[in-house]
């Protein structure tokens, strides 16, 4: 709950950090409140004048801590913050909309939990909102998905049973440094010891997690998503090399790391990297970027663009019906359809 300008809503955000962060000073609570020291010692006096035990110790390591068996108040939302909740679930989990659906089961229990001015509208917009699943999205076992995330706050080795989109399966031992979503995929960015190099694999794939005795540092100056991004370009079967007839500053916005890096050439530029999936490399991201390129590597992207290229070229040829529509002088014979069957 948001510290709001009461004094028992900032009584009660003293208490939410308390229970967070046990030992804080009244420095320190003013400072996370917004408000002056003798007004965060007011407000644990407030919390004190309700019953609940604060306890404070002096001297240099002293601060506020709550006592033994302190239990927080149930969670507040306000409207706002109930319907924001509800659209985020939706929009991350359509399938939330059924209330027999895992993720859907748990909305409904934090929608009866809440007031009945706020849960009403809650309730109406889960009954009457309509999502729609995206194509591209995975969605992951949540056990298997707690594990891994478990084993990366416990910077715990472990070995993965793993399966690709050919049904191939493997074992592979990995230290899990992160797990990171990207447009409705779930990664798990690692360091595979079996390849000795970092990898990356979708968690919706990962059939088996067992962790090990071992541990492990991730590397300090870990970007999470930076590093999915550019290792999702890098290390696939089929290697490219695409060339841009147009300098680097026009070209960079319009590639996504995983499409390689990027490197300027005089006038023009050269993308180089690898895929594994040429035809969707052709048609989705090729095919999206507006300059003149030429890919010169490997063959399996050329027959890609190829193919994209003679399906767009048959899409703009007069075919011999439109040909026997064409009068002497060159101009279309423009007919009415013919009625429908109904």
């Amino acid at each position: 709950m948001p510290a709001g300008p009461s004094p028992t809503a900032r009584a009660l955000r003293a208490l939410e950090l308390l229970y967070e962060r046990p030992g804080a000073t009244a420095e320190q609570l003013a400072s996370l409140l917004g408000v002056t020291e003798r007004a965060a010692r007011r407000y644990v006096g407030i919390l004190r004048e309700a019953g609940i035990p604060v306890e404070s110790t002096r001297g240099p390591y002293g601060g506020y801590r709550l006592g033994r068996g302190t239990r927080l108040p149930p969670v507040v939302f306000s409207q706002e913050q109930a319907l924001g909740l509800v659209m985020a679930v939706l929009d991350g989990q359509p399938n939330a909309i059924d209330a027999d659906d895992l993720v859907g089961s748990a909305l409904g229990k934090v929608i009866r939990a809440l007031p009945e001015s706020v849960g009403r509208q809650a309730a109406a917009l889960r009954t009457y909102a309509a999502a729609t699943p995206d194509r591209h999205s995975a969605r992951p076992d949540p056990a298997t998905t707690s594990a891994l995330i478990a084993a990366v706050a416990d910077r715990r080795r472990v070995v993965v049973t793993y399966r690709s989109e050919s049904g191939e399966e493997w074992d592979a031992e990995v230290d899990p440094w992160a797990v990171v979503v990207r447009y409705g995929r779930w990664y798990l960015l690692c360091h595979s010891h079996r390849a000795d190099a970092v990898r990356t694999y979708r968690v919706d794939r990962v059939r088996a997690v067992r962790q090990t005795p071992d541990v492990f540092t991730p590397p300090d100056d870990l970007d999470p998503v930076a590093a999915l991004e550019e290792n999702l370009g890098a290390g696939w079967k089929y290697p490219t090399r695409v060339v841009f007839h147009a300098p680097w500053e026009q070209v960079a916005p319009w590639i996504r790391p995983p499409m390689g890096r990027l490197q300027p050439d005089g006038d023009r530029c050269v993308l180089v990297g690898s895929t594994g999936n040429p035809a969707m490399y052709a048609q989705e991201w090729l095919a999206a970027v507006p300059f003149d390129f030429s890919v010169e590597e490997g063959p399996e992207l050329r027959a890609a663009v190829a193919a994209v290229a003679a399906r767009f070229g048959a899409a703009v040829s007069p075919s011999p019906s439109l040909g026997a529509a064409i009068g002497p002088r060159g101009d279309a014979d423009i007919r009415p359809p013919p009625a429908s069957d109904g």
